[in-house]
């Protein structure tokens, strides 16, 4: 049973407000006025076990989502684990995980991440996405160019590398022969639910909890595959929440 202070707590407007990004189609797909997939069912599920309505506030962009949970417009938010997040956003443990990939000109003679990282080498990224926050911390000699779209900056600005995620990324080098990808990752991107740090230690626990039920019992892969995405992609509970044998 749901404490009436829980849904107090994380929907105190009376309906819980879900930041969804449909700039990453692996998450989210539809319009805004209709959107769908793996972030809007989980935020339907909260609200269901809440016991409230659910209402979607769909942006572009994870920079996007995450300033509306951070300013107070919305109550949820589905983004990936950075520590540059971390201070404002309480998350729970990853329920998909996602693979970072670069996109580099066929004749390239970069062939690994490690290659990119190197002087007057320029990487097109979407400004404030997941990898953004990551290169930005961790390389040391290429150079980032933030764009709307990190595969569109790499082709309006003709760079050496662009960067995304690999579902969408895959679909571009197919679209265009001259582009080939890079096939290791250079991130893994973990996709969790978060909300404010604000929140009190059990409303907190009550997310993180779900979340581990819902990789358990099915309900994360099933989301996966209603959307056309592969089931492989969900995260795997944490240890104390396996099944046994």
């Amino acid at each position: 049973m749901i404490l009436p202070s829980l849904a107090a707590d994380l929907a105190p407007t009376g309906v819980l407000r879900a930041s969804i990004n449909l700039g990453n189609p692996v998450l989210a797909q539809g319009t805004p006025q209709a959107p769908s997939g793996i972030t809007v069912d989980l935020a339907r599920e909260i609200a269901d076990r809440l016991g409230v309505p659910v209402e979607f506030l769909c942006f572009d962009a994870a920079r996007a989502s995450f300033e509306a949970m951070a300013g107070g417009r919305a109550d949820v938010c589905f983004l990936a684990i950075e520590p540059a997040r971390e201070k404002q956003v309480a998350f729970t443990a990853p329920y998909v995980l996602i693979e970072g990939v670069y996109a580099v000109p066929r004749d390239s003679d970069l062939n690994t991440p490690e290659d990119v990282d190197a002087p007057g080498i320029r990487i097109g990224v979407k400004a404030g996405s997941a990898y953004d926050l990551y290169l930005t911390r961790t390389l040391r000699h290429a150079t980032l160019v933030r764009g709307h779209e990190g595969i569109d900056t790499f082709a309006a600005h003709q760079l050496e590398v662009g960067a995304g995620i690999r579902q969408p990324m895959t679909a571009y080098a197919e679209a265009h022969p001259e582009v080939r990808l890079i096939e290791k990752e250079f991130m893994e991107i973990r996709q969790a639910v978060g909300t404010t740090t604000t929140r009190r230690p059990e409303t907190i626990r009550f997310l993180r909890e779900l979340v581990e039920e819902l990789k358990t019992d099915g309900f994360v892969a099933a989301s996966l595959r209603r959307a056309g995405q592969p089931e492989t992609l969900a995260a795997p509970a944490l240890p104390e929440h396996r099944p046994a044998g």
